[in-house]
């Protein structure tokens, strides 16, 4: 009989997330001394350890990092299986991953979810975030059943898309900026006197999507549109934001638009999805998503 399960790969995995017992039987909802057990059980009827216990941390030794190595797989695998199951006898898959950009709340999809957890069809929904073509990547990687991207995706990806909408921007800093006092439009030379502040992409394979900078620019990553928003509240440096995310700060005079001789094009949403495996669930967030214009959602 297999000494291996697929609940104790989960287990090792969540351990390595989370850096400790402690902080894994947290998040899974188990006592520590119940994470403990099982894993001092695992590694004994293995005749290995898993672990390097230091204090409260624990670490993967070199066979926990290969039984993970594959082990990912193998969840991975059984996941796949039984939304194939499920789909069979019920039409619905056992779970239905959607990924968005970072520029767009997650809570812009309560009303979303909601509607389908009336439903009761049983689907587990999995909503995930990503930046830029780190969202793309997320559907070609098989990472997403959908996703709702910003900017034109790869191509070649073998996946269908629908426009949802545009998102214009304006070039904006606090009033207490540099740039704020000039009483004529932004040049380049202005811009590269200052940093920029910019989203980062998350693709993790693709190639990097930059937007709006100018070679040599000195610039600050941050993660999110709203850390975005708020660098450049706090004065820190400049960039183009989408208007509909920043109307209450212009109105306020907390940020303040200046003329520029570099624009930025509105942005495209895009709604995208693999034409394979059409289950109930993908259907019904098809059908729902494309009733939803950008920036509506963003304004939700």
């Amino acid at each position: 009989m297999l000494k291996l399960s697929l609940e104790a790969i989960e287990l090792v995995d969540a351990i390595d997330r989370y850096g400790s017992f402690a902080a894994a039987s947290e998040r899974l909802h188990k006592v520590p001394s119940t994470i403990s057990y099982a894993i001092n059980k695992l590694e004994e009827q293995l005749g290995l350890a898993l672990f390097l216990r230091q204090g409260q941390r624990v670490h993967l030794t070199a066979a926990g990092r290969e039984l993970l190595k594959e082990g990912r797989w193998l969840v991975i695998a059984a996941a796949e299986l039984e939304s194939r199951l499920r789909q069979i006898a019920t039409g619905f898959e056992s779970e239905f991953r959607l990924v968005h950009d970072s520029l767009i709340a997650t809570d812009s999809f309560t009303k979303d979810i909601c509607a389908f957890e009336d439903l009761h069809c049983g689907t587990r929904l999995r909503i995930a975030c990503e930046t830029l073509m780190g969202t793309w990547e997320a559907l070609r990687d098989g990472r997403a059943d959908m996703i709702v991207a910003a900017g034109d995706g790869p191509s070649g990806g073998g996946y269908r898309a629908v426009e949802v909408g545009k998102l214009a921007f304006v070039f904006c800093v606090a009033p207490t900026h540099p740039l704020a006092r000039l009483r004529r439009a932004v040049t380049r030379a202005d811009l590269l006197e200052h940093n920029a502040i910019v989203v980062g992409d998350g693709a993790r394979t693709m190639s990097d999507r930059t937007i709006g900078l100018l070679a040599g620019q000195k610039r600050i990553t941050v993660p999110s549109m709203s850390a975005k928003i708020a660098c450049q509240l706090a004065a820190i440096g400049h960039g183009f934001l989408p208007r509909a995310c920043i109307r209450k700060e212009l109105a306020s005079g907390a940020l303040v638009e200046v003329e520029s001789e570099e624009s930025r094009p509105d942005e495209s949403f895009w709604l995208a999805w693999k034409p394979e495996a059409m289950g109930e669930a993908k259907k019904w967030w098809l059908q729902r998503l494309q009733r939803q214009l950008i920036p509506d959602i963003l304004l939700r």
